[in-house]
């Protein structure tokens, strides 16, 4: 099987091209033929290396998995060959309790697809059958493969955490990233009026498009005061942030009283510097945010069947051309997701 596979971490050139073992379908698996795999900012990090997680070695990276079955398990009777799924981005063991609860990510046990577990930047993965979804012909692989991640954390992000009401703003940053790009479309489903950010003018046209309602330019405007002045000074209820210490304190004085900042991610690096009196005088929250639950996952994949959310790709790069398309990503050139193609 080829795949591409890195041995040590570090830099877009870690990636390797070539022949792996091919994973076979064990009981209660399914082997899918992988058709697409988008890229996610995740997969930097596990190329990178992240604190405190080991990863299988040689890795194979991808979250967001579309394809086709080429064999069942024993025991697997949900799926059969031929059948078009996705994959789950987030897994857990059927005992985990919180499971039962729609909290996966939750569970001490929660694994997910390409980071704790062998991904899909190969031309043939292994899955659990419980963590597979069949997907409509609705869409082509390449934008089945957009939605899973992207649009499961926005989701979980907006609606779960940060409960956005109709009629609150939302400042959501970096619309021409992929979950930027989600999260803008579905803040908009939620009633809210968004604003969002945007590091190249060629990028406004196609964040109004999404159904953003103001861009700000955030390498020649200052975003937070933008912000202000697009509310009249009285800053957004909710800002989605997944930057980091870029833009972590100016997010704190572009919320309302009473805001919340809901957060998933640190592109910019781990660690800021903050002062704490406006959470006090201002009644703010920062919520945390990981990857949202299999129940939500329907939930979201019900929008996208109904044309609520759609795919938003940037460019297609043959699997082989992984590591051009990780530089792609890191030098922040793409308006939504990057597509990896065996």
């Amino acid at each position: 099987m080829q795949a591409t596979f890195f041995e040590k971490h570090g830099g877009p050139e870690v990636l390797q091209y070539g022949e792996l073992k091919e994973p076979v379908a064990g009981p209660g698996e399914v082997l899918v033929s992988v058709k697409a795999c988008a890229m996610n900012h995740l997969d930097i990090w596990v190329r990178q290396g992240l604190p405190g997680i080991q990863i299988p070695m040689p890795h194979i990276l991808g979250t967001d998995v579309s394809g086709v079955v080429l064999e069942v398990g024993k025991g697997v009777k949900l799926f059969k060959k031929g059948d078009r799924v996705i994959a789950s981005p987030g897994q857990l063991p059927l005992h985990a309790a919180e499971g039962f609860e729609a909290r996966d990510s939750y569970s001490p046990e929660f694994q997910v697809l390409g980071l704790q577990t062998q991904g899909g930047y190969a031309e043939k993965v292994s899955i659990p059958e419980r963590w597979l979804l069949p997907v409509s012909e609705k869409y082509t692989f390449d934008e089945w493969a957009s939605f899973p991640l992207a649009a499961l954390t926005a989701y979980h992000m907006l609606v779960t955490r940060a409960q956005v009401r109709p009629g609150e703003t939302v400042l959501v940053h970096a619309a021409g990233s992929g979950i930027g790009s989600m999260a803008i479309q579905i803040a908009k489903f939620l009633g809210a009026t968004v604003l969002t950010t945007v590091g190249d003018f060629k990028k406004v046209s196609r964040a109004k498009k999404l159904g953003a309602d103001e861009v700000i330019q955030y390498k020649t405007e200052d975003f937070s005061e933008k912000a202000r002045k697009l509310t009249g000074g009285r800053g957004v209820d909710v800002v989605f942030e997944h930057i980091g210490p870029e833009t972590w304190s100016k997010n704190l004085t572009s919320l309302a009283r009473g805001g919340r900042m809901v957060t998933c991610g640190a592109t910019s690096g781990p660690k800021t510097e903050m002062d704490i009196r406006p959470f006090f005088s201002k009644q703010l929250s920062i919520l945390g945010s990981y990857v949202g639950s299999f129940a939500e996952l329907h939930a979201v994949l019900a929008l996208v069947e109904k044309g609520v959310v759609l795919p938003v790709i940037d460019e297609v790069f043959p699997l082989k051309d992984a590591a051009k398309a990780h530089e792609h990503m890191e030098a922040r050139k793409n308006f939504g997701k990057i597509i990896l193609k065996p």
